[in-house]
């Protein structure tokens, strides 16, 4: 790579010099300043770290910010339009940068969106009378737009360690190994600032992931961090590093995931380091396998004795991650949680749109159902066997913007957890060469000079403004429907559109009744006393 760059800049210093050789009415200005100016400029980005593609690519990294400058030009007249880039829009991508930068997010000359002709469309129906929106200098004014959760993360099971999310808006997780150092740092260091919960992926615990932010601790099959020597669960290691990392706040156990659900994971020996192994408790020199199911239970009993004996022994809220196929499990687990009054203190529900994991092409195009459909229908299932108000219910899968994460809590989150939208906050590009090795902003490598591009400390920050700027706007549209926290929204606050002028609302789509997508009165009777509280 360093080659690469250094051949290049000769090679336009050489141009330079050649074009002043054939004549000077192109360019009188002496070649050496011409080459000694493009060498400033080249050490100048090697040595700034704001912005990591600068700082990868010196000089040539100009040209991505000039052509990001006039990219709605370039599509609008020979490429594509706003909304038409997937998996994330040009709209979408514009808002999370801005969002990150504390830039204006604000989009002029209306909508570039044909509303009513347009399937599926969300629109959210506001109040006439709605609440006050507090500007700085107000006695309601929250500069950290504070969102409680509306539940006890481990209170209906009494856990020894049970506590209410600070955020209703979190980290999903992304592991270190898949993910840089420095943006795992950034990203615990942005969940600090903001004061929401950094799940650290199923690759364990790093010592990136200590900065200060709360931690919920993912264990997938592989058992990465808390395993013995033949790939086994060890709860003896499980004990040690909780003992040793207080800001381990909850434990999640991955069943699936909506990037390749029902399929098991690989981390090239390419990309292990010596810390990864370490870390993950493997052996270096070898591909990291990760089986598709779980060694430790195989079925929903022992699923659930798994999950009450690591609450016993570590106090920790226990949880479960999946993604969501055949529903015989969902409603066995519920026959199980009643007839034993155990079970999950949460319930986290990926949708098959995630996508921070890479997989193959069938898997993620055609394997698990989307959020809106996977959660909803999983919900039902709890809400009927009278069990939703004992476990608390997260959901991912493109929930990152305001719009979204509110549809989310009214069809009864109580949490959601954002991946790929806090990468695009501290610089992801959307390049989609995650699966490679050669990230261009060392977001998802292990490569050491794409990585080094990326500053944490300047980065954190960016993910702090994300995080912080998406709760300004979901209480923004919660006020706009005269409601102040988003687990009083309900489906009736929704229509979506059908694509032929027509519309139905969000219980009608999705069959839910009356009452649906809250939590119980006296929850919302606390939540109401928090938000007024900070108020």
């Amino acid at each position: 790579m360093l080659l690469h760059l250094v051949v290049f800049l000769l090679f336009i210093g050489a141009g330079v010099i050649g074009l002043l050789a054939l004549g000077g009415m192109f360019m009188p200005i002496p070649a050496a300043v011409i080459f000694g100016a493009l060498m400033i400029i080249a050490l100048r980005d090697l040595l700034q770290t704001k912005h990591a593609i600068l700082r990868n690519f010196p000089v040539i990294g100009h040209f991505r910010y000039m052509l990001e400058t006039i990219g709605p030009e370039l599509r609008q007249y020979i490429v594509t339009d706003n909304d038409e880039e997937r998996p994330f829009t040009r709209d979408q991508r514009r808002w999370v940068y801005a969002s990150a930068k504390k830039e204006n997010n604000y989009f002029g000359f209306g909508t570039d969106n044909r509303i009513e002709l347009l399937n599926n469309y969300l629109v959210v129906k506001h109040d006439c009378f709605p609440l006050d929106d507090p500007h700085p200098g107000d006695p309601a004014y929250d500069p950290d737009y504070r969102i409680p959760c509306a539940k006890v993360l481990g209170g209906a099971r009494g856990r020894a360690k049970a506590f209410r999310p600070d955020s209703v808006v979190n980290i999903s997780g992304m592991s270190f190994g898949s993910l840089s150092a420095p943006a795992v740092e950034a990203l615990n260091k942005g969940a600090a600032i903001a004061g929401c919960l950094h799940n650290t992926g199923e690759g364990g615990v790093a010592s990136h992931h200590l900065h200060g932010g709360d931690l919920i601790w993912q264990i997938g099959t592989g058992y990465f961090g808390c395993r013995n020597p033949d790939g086994s669960f060890s709860l003896e290691h499980l004990l040690e590093r909780v003992e040793a990392s207080p800001t381990i706040r909850a434990i999640e156990v991955k069943l699936s995931q909506g990037a390749k659900p029902g399929l098991g994971g690989v981390l090239p020996k390419e990309k292990i380091t010596a810390e990864i192994a370490r870390i993950r408790l493997i052996e270096p020199g070898k591909d990291c396998l990760s089986p598709s199911h779980h060694r430790a239970f195989h079925d929903v009993d022992s699923m659930i004795d798994f999950i009450e004996q690591i609450a016993e022994a570590s106090g920790l809220p226990v949880g479960i991650k999946a993604a969501v196929g055949n529903l015989d499990f969902w409603h066995q687990l519920t026959e199980r949680m009643a007839a034993r009054g155990e079970g999950p203190d949460f319930i986290a529900i990926d949708g098959g749109e995630g996508g921070t994991g890479a997989a193959p092409l069938a898997f993620s195009d055609h394997v698990a159902l989307p959020f809106k459909l996977g959660f909803s229908r999983v919900y039902r299932v709890f809400k009927e066997a009278g069990l939703d108000d004992s476990v608390v219910f997260a959901g991912s899968g493109k929930l990152g913007f305001p719009e979204a994460s509110l549809l989310a809590f009214a069809l009864g989150c109580d949490l959601v957890m954002l991946a790929r939208e806090p990468m695009l906050a501290i610089g992801c590009i959307q390049a989609q060469r995650c699966h490679s090795g050669h990230c261009p902003t060392g977001v998802a490598t292990q490569n050491s000079w794409l990585l080094r591009g990326l500053d944490p400390t300047g980065k954190a920050e960016r993910c702090a403004n994300y995080v912080l700027t998406l709760r300004k706007e979901i209480l923004r549209l919660c006020r706009a429907c005269r409601l102040d926290h988003p687990a009083l929204v309900t489906p009736e606050a929704f229509e979506i559109m059908d694509g032929t002028f027509g519309c139905r609302e969000l219980s009608e789509v999705f069959g839910y009744e009356a009452g649906w997508g809250q939590p119980s009165e006296s929850e919302l009777a606390g939540v109401r006393g928090l938000m007024a509280a900070q108020a």
